[in-house]
């Protein structure tokens, strides 16, 4: 039998930090708790995070994901997903005595708690986010109808009428753009110079430091893979990070067995990251997809290291 041809030698430019944030660790780490406490079912309202992975990983288990509370038995636990949800959703739980753990990001927690703030100050909210997703719609639910108005983009920036000018407030969903968030930030303080902001960012460290990482390696790849869910806003932004940043060819794939390998002929670099609810154990399943079709060469950039942990609620600790 004639030798194998040599593999064509790729350098994969690793990018870190990458992969589980603090929040989505945390949220995984309640459902899990809460099996063991409580046992199999747990209930779980929407995808605890968008990761169709970690999602199956915990079906195996014993959680049962659902779309809404009535599909909750009255003597079942129910957990809410890291976006946050409406006040409505805590309040129809406890008014049925459900057993309900909140594994809101505390992050997500924060910005809800800015925009009571603003509220009960007499400020209307602009919320700078992406219309439909959970975390928009859990941020908008905890103030009355009409006193959080969505700005998505810098074309409503510029256009967005508001009831009285020197009473506004903005605060933002935690996984967007960091640079799309500053024009937008930038263009309504001209507009509306009296409006108060956060103190602290609203965009979460882990997307700001997985957006840094991304630009770091992108004008040096030839093609960039993120590894994440399409309807995760922080995996997508990747996407759109990189091809901003230097490498146009730049995609995104739940998994390796999604990648269409022709896509890589000519590609010597090739950048790889992934979203903040997508688990290393997808990456390095890439990776070695990688070593068999190529002769691999791997370079980690990091431009910075994360030490953020949260805890869990008392309720699963003890």
């Amino acid at each position: 039998m004639p030798p194998s041809p040599p593999k064509a030698p790729l350098t994969i430019l690793l990018a870190s930090p990458r992969g589980f944030c603090a929040g989505v660790d945390r949220a995984i780490q309640i459902v899990e708790r809460a099996l063991e406490k409580y046992g199999p079912p747990v209930y779980v309202r929407h995808e605890i995070v968008h990761n169709r992975f970690v999602v199956e990983g915990l079906e195996a288990k014993g959680a049962r994901f659902v779309d809404e509370l009535d599909e909750v038995p009255d003597d079942r636990p129910v957990v809410f997903s890291a976006h946050g949800v409406p006040k409505s959703i805590p309040g129809e739980a406890r008014r049925r005595n459900l057993l309900h753990v909140d594994a809101t990001c505390p992050l997500v927690s924060k910005v809800h708690r800015e925009a009571e703030r603003h509220h009960e100050s007499g400020r209307t909210v602009l919320l700078i986010g992406h219309r439909g997703h959970p975390e928009v719609v859990g941020t908008m639910g905890q103030l009355p109808e009409g006193a959080v108005i969505l700005v998505e983009d810098v074309v409503q920036a510029g256009t967005v009428a508001v009831p009285d000018p020197e009473r506004l407030a903005f605060a933002t969903q935690t996984t967007l753009s960091v640079d799309d968030t500053a024009a937008i930030v930038e263009l309504l303080k001209r507009r509306f110079p009296a409006m108060q902001g956060p103190k602290i960012e609203d965009i979460c460290y882990a997307t700001t430091n997985r957006q840094a990482a991304v630009k770091a390696i992108a004008p040096r790849c030839d093609a960039l893979v993120v590894i994440g869910a399409p309807n995760s806003s922080n995996s997508m932004r990747l996407v759109e990070v990189a091809r901003t940043y230097g490498c146009p060819k730049a995609t995104l794939v739940r998994r390796a067995d999604e990648l269409d390998w022709s896509w890589l002929d000519g590609v010597t670099r090739l950048g790889i990251t992934a979203g903040a609810s997508a688990p290393e154990l997808l990456v390095d399943e890439l990776i070695a997809a990688c070593r068999e079709r190529f002769d691999v060469t791997i370079e980690e950039v990091r431009v910075t290291e994360e030490n953020v942990v949260f805890k869990l609620p008392r309720s699963l600790v003890a």
